[in-house]
């Protein structure tokens, strides 16, 4: 590869994560092609972009990116065969390997996961993230739990004589 080239896919790659939060940096190494073509065409279905490209091109360009984000520890996954995720959702890439794995074989594994300055290690973590939840998700959990105490409230005022009419009827009773 010429001098020329890799700074190209060093510029493409450093835009790639500047435009993610997320990626996963996987070791597909003894995939067939008909299998790595098969996972190529999930992830594309998905809105995930897969990049295989040398370690080196990949620590220099998250070298480049500004330091405030943690990416030392994903440098220690950088090495032998890598294929890069690239996607806006978290947890896609863990439930595409895992949907991909499911059909027999330990590949692609995970080497290393960078979730919006969280980073997981290593392919037992598969598990932890196919469980993270979308913004969406959590957005809604957030609505759900804010609109529940006003649910009761409109729950119990509803209800026979918790309504404003039963208790104004009960206050009559009383000759209040």
């Amino acid at each position: 590869m010429t001098k020329q080239k890799k700074s190209a896919e060093i510029d493409v790659l450093r835009g790639m994560f500047e435009q993610n939060s997320f990626f996963y940096i996987a070791d597909a190494s003894t995939l067939s092609a008909q299998q790595v073509n098969n996972f190529r065409r999930k992830c594309f279905e998905s809105g995930v972009v897969m990049r295989v490209t040398k370690n080196t091109l990949v620590r220099k360009a998250l070298e480049q990116l500004p330091s405030d984000k943690n990416y030392a520890q994903v440098f220690e996954s950088l090495h032998g065969p890598t294929a890069v995720l690239f996607c806006e959702t978290a947890n896609v890439p863990a439930k595409l390997i895992k949907e991909f794995r499911a059909a027999g074989g330990d590949k692609p594994a995970v080497k290393a996961a960078y979730i919006d300055g969280g980073v997981y290690i290593g392919d037992d973590q598969l598990a932890t993230l196919t469980k993270l939840k979308t913004k969406n998700e959590l957005l809604g959990e957030v609505l759900g739990l804010l609109q529940s105490p006003m649910q009761k409230v409109l729950g119990q005022l509803k209800s026979g004589g918790n309504t404003i009419a039963g208790l104004v009827k009960t206050l009559e009773e009383r000759g209040a």
